[in-house]
């Protein structure tokens, strides 16, 4: 069992960065793969980024690709996600995930099983 809490959102302005974390309970979190998702108002929950459980692999999706950076660290049982160049199109309430690395594509919500309870970015044009 693992328990995730979410941290770190807020209202920035165009153009701002922020961090997001994402503590996680229990020894084995090292063990699992991790995910940053998002949704916003009246949208589906998309895919961000994820990580591997070493943290030696990592993707993204394209509408972030090349602003957001995922990374962990396994001694404090955390996952970031940095977020630097933030558009509006960000705003949204993002997610993180973990899960057991599988066949199944880290970008698709069945591949994780458990999910914190969301923090607010909204980012102000």
């Amino acid at each position: 069992q693992v328990q995730l809490v979410e941290s770190g959102g807020g209202l920035v302005q165009a153009g701002d960065s922020l961090r997001l974390s994402c503590a996680g309970s229990g020894r084995t979190f090292s063990t699992y793969r991790m995910g940053w998702f998002r949704q916003a108002p009246g949208k589906e929950r998309e895919f961000v980024a994820r990580i591997s459980s070493s943290g030696g692999t990592t993707s993204y999706a394209d509408p972030v690709k090349g602003r957001f950076t995922i990374s962990r660290d396994n001694v404090k049982n955390t996952v970031y996600l940095q977020m630097n160049s933030l558009k509006p199109e960000d705003t949204a309430v993002y997610y993180c995930a973990a899960g057991p690395t599988t066949g199944l594509s880290p970008r698709v919500e069945i591949a994780y099983n458990y999910w914190g309870q969301g923090t607010q970015v909204t980012v102000s044009s």
